[in-house]
C-alpha cells in the first residue's frame, strides 16, 4: 500500500509551481508512488475527540494548474506523514492548528516539522540559542535601547519577529525623525519587540540559504545576492539566487544546528548565513529547494522524502 502524505499549506491558488518547494514536495511525493493530500489550516477540525482534515487528493501538478479530487475528511492519524508547510505568519490560527496537529499526534499522527517545536521557536529568535555564531543582536521594544544599539554600531538592520520574504526590514544609519517613525510603527508604539542587529557588508556576496535535511547540511547552498541599490539578498524582495557548494564553515555551524534540530523533530529546516554569521533558523516552510534543483541537478526533496 501506498504511502499517503498530507500537505498542509497556503491555498494551491497562491503557490507558484515553478518555484514553490512545497508543490516541488508533492510532485516529488507523486513521482514516487505516494498518494498525495493537501489541505489548508482551516480544513482541521475537531469532531468527537478525534482530529480531521478536510483534504483533497492530488493528482497531477501542472505550470498553471492543479488537478485534484474534491476534498473528503480524513484523519489526519490515517496518514503516513503530515508536512506542515504554512507560511509565516505564525499568528492566532496558526497557533491553533498547531495545537490540533499536537493533538493528532497521541492520536498516532506523524507530522513534520513537530507541532511544539514550531510554537516554541520562533524563526528570528531561534539562532540566538546558537549565540557564539550570531551578529550582535538586540531584540526590543524599547526605542531608545535601539537608538543606543545604533551609536554604538553605525549601521544597523530592523526587522520584525514574525516577517518572511524581505518584508519591512530596514537599513538604518542615523536616528532622524524618518527612522525613528519607522521604529515607532514597527513597535508600535513600543508595545512589539523587534529584531535589531548590526549590519553586515558580507550580504553582498550573498545571504545564503543552506537546507539541513534530517539534521544534515545539504551539500549545495543558495547564495541569494541583492540587486541594484537594494541590500535585500530575500528572492521574493529581488535578490538573485546562485548555487554554491557548502563551504567548510557553513558546514560546520550547519551540522551542529543539525543535531539539536533533529532533537527537537525538525527534520526539514533552512538556516541562513552572512558571511561566518548565522541569522536566521527556519523551520515552519523553508524554501529554495527548487532553485538548488534547477540549477545544480541536486536534488534536496528527494533526500528528504527517502528519509520518511
Amino acid at each position: 500500500m501506498s504511502k499517503k502524505i498530507l500537505f498542509i499549506t497556503d491555498p494551491m491558488r497562491e503557490l507558484k509551481p515553478q518555484k514553490d518547494t512545497s508543490i516541488f514536495m508533492m510532485e516529488e511525493a507523486i513521482s514516487k508512488g505516494y498518494k498525495v493530500f493537501q489541505a489548508e489550516m482551516k480544513h482541521l477540525y475537531v469532531d468527537e475527540g478525534v482530529v480531521f482534515a478536510d483534504a483533497r487528493n492530488i493528482i497531477e501538478i501542472g505550470t498553471s494548474q492543479v488537478q485534484g479530487i474534491r476534498k473528503e475528511p480524513i484523519k489526519v492519524a490515517d496518514f503516513s506523514f503530515t508536512i506542515m508547510r504554512k507560511d509565516p505568519p505564525v499568528d492566532c490560527d496558526y497557533i491553533n492548528s498547531l495545537h490540533l496537529l499536537g493533538l493528532a499526534e497521541t492520536q498516532g499522527a506523524k507530522v513534520f516539522n513537530k507541532p511544539n517545536s514550531i510554537k516554541e521557536f520562533n524563526e528570528k529568535i531561534f539562532a540566538i540559542h546558537f549565540k557564539e555564531y550570531i551578529p550582535r543582536t538586540l531584540i526590543t521594544s524599547n526605542i531608545e535601547k535601539i537608538i543606543n544599539f545604533q551609536a554604538n554600531h553605525e549601521i544597523i538592520i530592523v526587522k520584525p519577529l514574525d516577517g518572511m520574504g524581505g518584508e519591512s526590514i530596514f537599513k538604518m544609519e542615523d536616528m532622524e525623525e524618518e527612522n525613528l517613525d519607522i521604529l515607532l510603527d514597527m513597535t508600535e508604539d513600543e508595545t512589539t519587540q523587534i529584531v535589531v542587529q548590526e549590519f553586515l557588508p558580507e550580504i553582498y556576496k550573498g545571504d545564503f540559504r543552506i537546507l539541513i535535511i534530517h539534521g544534515k547540511p545539504f551539500e549545495k547552498t543558495l547564495a541569494r545576492i541583492p540587486q541594484g541599490e537594494s541590500f535585500k539578498g530575500n528572492l521574493a524582495a529581488g535578490g538573485k539566487g546562485v548555487v554554491k557548494d557548502i563551504n567548510e564553515n557553513q558546514k560546520r555551524i550547519a551540522e551542529e544546528v543539525g543535531k539539536f534540530l533533529m532533537t527537537k523533530g525538525i527534520n526539514f529546516a533552512g538556516i541562513d548565513m552572512i558571511g561566518n554569521y548565522l541569522t536566521e533558523i527556519n523551520i515552519t516552510s523553508p524554501t529554495c529547494a527548487r532553485e538548488i534543483f534547477d540549477q545544480s541537478g541536486k536534488n534536496p526533496v528527494t533526500e528528504y522524502l527517502s528519509g520518511l
